[in-house]
């Protein structure tokens, strides 16, 4: 490490995450892992929106939550008082670190899944391919136990980098679902709203697991994908005949026969015309 290193180590004794708002994409970030610079800091600043944790040997042992201004040096707070117990007994071989995290809600994080989800249509009983889009706010609820699942030995994570991962995890139950609701391709825009709450329904569980929650689900719109588009076409095309044929108090099958006749007859007259 360079001198001008060294010096800037001792200047910062302020613990405060001061690039939060200049790094927009950070959902976690190291402070530090220098156990002088934590021991030696005189005061803890906590800004509206964010917590801290403290790492000691890859376990979290202290997560403040409170916003709020700590002067170290007296402060009998219980997240600082575990450090101070910690770093009492710290030899540089230990690692420690001090990370930052955002405690808002983040708004408006796009989801969409990265293939087509395939289920049977239950009216028409063919495969569907259907691709869904939408988004979600979420926030982190348990810092230690989204530290332990996400974040790791690195020394940041981004909401990027949540998104990526969400919409890994969203395929299975929106599959499972689909299956389930047994609703026909021609329902599914309908029953959006619907759809939103039974596939948060399922998240939500599992993702307080990991640390964090949820909100605001919603599927924005849906497409469906070459296949299941063509076979949509060719029914949609054959309800149309059917209606054209009520219309004129013929029945399908004969409006089909007509056509037959039809197609022949021209073909007849275009050999005719060649001869």
């Amino acid at each position: 490490m360079g001198l001008w290193d060294f010096v800037k180590g001792q200047l910062r004794s302020v613990i405060e995450w001061t690039t939060a708002n200049d790094n927009k994409d950070a959902l976690f970030e190291k402070w530090s892992d220098r156990g002088d610079e934590i021991k030696n800091a005189s005061k803890l600043i906590v800004n509206p929106g964010q917590g801290c944790i403290f790492v000691y040997e890859g376990k979290v042992e202290a997560v403040l939550t409170e916003a709020g201004i700590v002067e170290l040096k007296t402060s009998n707070v219980p997240f600082w008082t575990t450090i101070k117990n910690f770093m009492q007994a710290f030899q540089s071989h230990h690692k420690v670190g001090i990370y930052f995290f955002r405690k808002t809600n983040i708004l408006d994080q796009k989801w969409g899944t990265p293939s087509a989800i395939k289920y049977e249509d239950p009216k028409y009983k063919f495969p569907v391919g259907l691709r869904a889009f939408g988004n979600y706010t979420f926030k982190v609820m348990d810092a230690g136990s989204f530290f332990v699942n996400f974040v790791g030995g690195h020394n940041d994570f981004t909401i990027t980098q949540f998104k990526q991962m969400m919409n890994a995890r969203i395929m299975q139950p929106l599959t499972d679902y689909m299956a389930e609701c047994k609703y026909s391709y021609a329902e599914i825009d309908a029953q959006r709203m619907e759809l939103s709450e039974g596939i948060y329904q399922r998240l939500q569980p599992e993702f307080q697991k990991l640390g964090f929650e949820i909100s605001d689900f919603r599927i924005e719109g849906t497409s469906f994908d070459e296949k299941t588009q063509e076979r949509i076409d060719r029914i949609s095309d054959a309800t149309a005949d059917a209606q054209a044929a009520a219309a004129v108090g013929l029945n399908y099958a004969q409006m089909q026969q007509l056509g037959a006749m039809r197609d022949a007859a021209k073909n007849e007259g275009g050999a005719a015309g060649m001869g």
